[in-house]
């Protein structure tokens, strides 16, 4: 039983998941600045973001094992598919119970925003299979980062904020851009890693299309458009706190060079970790500025 969970857990890719919880804590910090913060709609968001999340990790790993995505000359965490763990067939099942269990949740968020909110929700799930499955993989014909920008940035971002304060304002989806762009710099640290597998798989991601020199520049000038729009809030209003994230330039810095400079695959591994764990601290020093610096 131990074991299986450990198998399970893996396949839900842990460290991908401050891209599901960043989102809601970001919007969340907004409802509270506008007084309108609410735990438990802020809960039910967060439970529906990170069932999408799991949900596109699950569908990732079996349609990538039937693409012929993930082979032996993969360097990376193991995938359960492809090495064995899990089968095939249950590994669809789990996806569809994963992505079942965000639609039921998404209804509770309808509940509480409205109905403008089904199709959003929809459209969510959907392209969580999308991604790596269907007639058309976005993340075969270089649309992941788009994605994940849109999804996992400006849809979480700014649903959550919606849901608690049935409103929405440019700063929040500037924020929610910001977000969105560091989301996408995992996918950017992932696909660097990959390219020469995903080329020979015909997964035409963006780095495989436009090379690797391309990539580290989406990823040096997201990390800076992302650290930008903390004074961009100050700007139109916010007090200096907001400001907060700026202290995580120099390890904006240190993670491109590291992007740039390396050649080992396992080292490349540790960057995208990394880049999930800036998100992280990019996502709680915002969400503090955001509170503490409200106008």
């Amino acid at each position: 039983m131990a074991v299986a969970a450990k198998v399970w857990l893996e396949a839900a890719r842990p460290k991908t998941l401050p891209a599901a919880v960043i989102p809601v804590l970001v919007g969340t910090a907004f409802a509270a600045a506008a007084h309108t913060a609410s735990v438990g709609r802020a809960a039910i968001c967060l439970v529906f973001s990170l069932l999408v999340q799991i949900g596109t990790n699950f569908a990732n790993d079996y349609f990538d094992f039937v693409q012929g995505a993930d082979t032996h000359e993969r360097v990376g965490p193991r995938r359960a598919v492809a090495a064995g763990l899990v089968s095939p067939r249950t590994m669809l099942l789990a996806t569809t119970i994963v992505l079942a269990a965000a639609f039921a949740v998404g209804l509770l968020l309808v509940a509480e925003g409205g109905w403008i909110l089904l199709p959003i929700g929809i459209v969510s799930i959907v392209c969580a299979i999308a991604y790596t499955g269907g007639p058309y993989p976005l993340g075969y014909n270089g649309l992941g980062d788009l994605f994940v920008f849109i999804f996992f940035g400006l849809v979480a971002v700014g649903a959550t904020f919606y849901v608690q304060a049935h409103t929405i304002t440019a700063p929040v989806m500037l924020a929610a851009g910001a977000v969105g762009l560091l989301a996408a710099n995992i996918l950017v640290a992932n696909n660097y890693r990959d390219v020469e597998t995903d080329a020979k798989a015909g997964k035409r991601t963006l780095v495989v299309r436009f090379g690797r020199k391309f990539a580290f520049w989406q990823y040096a000038l997201s990390a800076l458009a992302a650290l930008l729009s903390a004074p961009a809030l100050m700007w139109v209003g916010w007090r200096w706190p907001v400001l907060l994230p700026l202290v995580l330039a120099p390890w904006a810095m240190r993670l491109t060079h590291r992007l740039g400079s390396s050649g080992d695959p396992h080292e490349q591994i540790a960057v995208l970790a990394d880049t999930a764990k800036f998100l992280a601290a990019f996502g709680v020093l915002l969400s503090i500025g955001v509170v503490w610096g409200a106008p």
